[in-house]
């Protein structure tokens, strides 16, 4: 998507939108080593670093957090340093606030425990399940990671299904190896 496509976009979804007026929700994409992420930002925070079509993202943010969308660099460029700044290998930690709006509340406690995964760590989908009280809710877990509207951020490529089993990710396998390997973490061999 290019900032045309963006404007064209911003333009049918929201005719109020005026370029001199900042929008309620700022609205762009990134390119990263693990690929395209689209991201949209409110004043509660970031809302969206989805793998997901852009189109597919912006349709979903304006049907569930609000409809005056536009590019806003002045609120995408903090996001976009501090993940060029986390690929680099410079950030460990990052610092932009997070709006887990676009999560269901089960998902939501699930991506609260990843947020407390330290970098260059992993859990298991076990022992998240554990953690939250629901020892038998594996699928479930693996649901709402996979569902994670905040990827990368939100560090649910931190869970992985077992010792030796990545699980899945929205960026696809090969994202979550990626990044796990930059944070110096490997899930190992799998068990005998």
């Amino acid at each position: 998507m290019t900032a045309g496509d963006l404007d064209a976009l911003v333009r049918v979804t929201s005719p109020d939108y005026v370029g001199e007026t900042p929008p309620d929700i700022a609205f762009g994409i990134t390119d990263t080593p693990v690929g395209r992420l689209a991201l949209a930002v409110t004043a509660r925070g970031v809302a969206a670093c989805s793998f997901e079509d852009e189109h597919v993202v912006f349709a979903r943010v304006s049907r569930e957090i609000g409809t005056f969308i536009g590019n806003d660099p002045r609120r995408l460029d903090p996001i976009r340093r501090e993940l060029d700044a986390y690929f680099s290998g410079r950030l460990r930690a990052f610092t932009v606030p997070v709006d887990l709006r676009l999560a269901t509340p089960f998902a939501r406690t699930v991506l609260q425990m990843t947020m407390a995964v330290p970098y260059g760590s992993v859990t298991t989908y076990q022992e998240i399940a554990d953690r939250i009280g629901r020892p038998h809710a594996l699928r479930a877990i693996g649901n709402a990671l996979a569902a994670d509207p905040v990827c990368v951020i939100v560090p649910c490529h931190r869970a992985i299904e077992a010792p030796g089993l990545l699980g899945g990710y929205a960026g696809g396998p090969a994202a979550k190896e990626h990044l796990l390997r930059l944070e110096g973490v490997s899930p190992g061999p799998a068990p005998a």
